[in-house]
């Protein structure tokens, strides 16, 4: 066995471990575990499900924690054990042995950065859930099929993770694809993570809409918005809102139901406008657009302080305000236009492989910052 190559190890490993010493630097276990305990009381009264809302949020909040500092606790413990393979590995000169501690320290690698990639969402909503909405933009029926690809990619990149996410309004293009759509991912952090999305996503290649075979180029955008929560004061006074009820539709404008069931409502003094069409009654679906847009209203107010804090205004278009472009006619590469970031597998960018470029661009906005 090489004395070399273990020594390498060796190092790696205490880099490793000097890495997950500065992440518990900035997560602090020990208030989490304190939190914990207070949490694990509230979860002990026996009339904590009188209110459900609030009994959830508290059991939700009690596994997210316990969760977080089994991670970290696992993690120290497989650095240790990891450190003593090699050791053995090194007295016992046993090939089987190094082999075995290369992979685990491949795996830990992995999972340490993308928990030191966590540190860096310390945004003010970073921790919330998200609402994603993808629109058609230039490119016309291109752009539209675009869009829908776009949606595609993040519903599977949720369902690589194990992420719960619900649709709650498509909006479908009179040929292909879709005008716009909106959905929720329920995940701590899934706004920090997604956020970093946001923008003019653009495409290039061979057009399966034009009969002479060119290759186009359109355009999507991607707005991402944290989940408002009860402790969020968004006033919206039914004067400033106008409600309008429609029957839901599906691909090529067809309807879906024989009642007015789908809501749309307009916030009158910014123009803003929100649909809901996937649940059952007009009701559920009011609500949930209401939700919908008390989230836009406090990303704007988000932004709004942001730029005041900046002393500049950003205007976005399907040009100047581009994250990321897409090539997939006459060759494969996806890049981000902010971190430099690429990718030669398209395909598999398009089938939810992101977290490559999430990860880029939670650094690059640190960094920014």
């Amino acid at each position: 066995m090489s004395f070399v190559a273990v020594a390498d190890l060796v190092a790696e490993v205490e880099a490793l471990a000097k890495t997950l010493a500065s992440i518990e630097a900035v997560l602090d276990p020990e208030a989490k575990r304190q939190q914990i305990a207070e949490l694990e009381q509230a979860a002990s009264d026996p009339y904590l499900w009188d209110d459900q809302e609030h009994a959830q949020r508290v059991t939700s909040k009690l596994s997210r924690l316990q969760a977080e500092v089994d991670r970290l606790t696992a993690l120290h413990s497989r650095v240790d054990d990891v450190a003593v393979l090699l050791e053995l590995a090194d007295e016992e000169a046993d090939a089987a042995a190094e082999a075995e501690a290369v992979t685990e320290i491949g795996k830990l690698t992995t999972e340490i950065d993308a928990l030191e990639v966590r540190t860096l969402l310390s945004g003010e909503y970073d921790e919330r859930h998200a609402l994603v909405t993808v629109r058609s933009e230039a490119g016309g029926v291109d752009a539209a099929d675009w869009a829908s690809m776009l949606l595609r990619m993040y519903t599977r990149w949720a369902e690589r993770h194990g992420l719960k996410y619900e649709v709650l309004e498509t909006s479908y293009a009179e040929e292909a694809g879709i005008k716009s759509a909106t959905f929720r991912v329920e995940e701590p952090f899934a706004y920090g993570m997604l956020s970093v999305e946001q923008g003019v996503h653009r495409l290039v290649r061979m057009s399966p809409f034009d009969n002479q075979g060119r290759r186009h180029t359109s355009f999507a955008g991607v707005d991402v918005f944290p989940v408002i929560e009860e402790t969020d004061h968004i006033d919206i006074p039914e004067a400033d809102i106008r409600v309008d009820v429609f029957r839901s539709s599906g691909p090529g404008g067809q309807s879906v139901n024989t009642t007015d069931s789908a809501v749309r409502i307009t916030h009158l003094p910014t123009g803003i406008v929100v649909s809901c069409q996937n649940e059952k009654s007009q009701l559920q679906n009011k609500v949930a657009a209401m939700a919908v847009l008390q989230s836009r209203l406090l990303e704007k107010l988000r932004q709004e302080k942001e730029e005041e804090m900046r002393g500049l205004k950003t205007e976005g278009n399907s040009w100047g305000n581009q994250i990321r472009s897409y090539v997939l006619q006459p060759f494969q590469m996806v890049k981000d236009q902010r971190t430099g970031y690429e990718s030669g597998n398209a395909d598999a960018v398009l089938n939810g492989d992101i977290d490559a470029f999430i990860d880029a661009g939670i650094r690059w906005r640190a960094q920014n910052r």
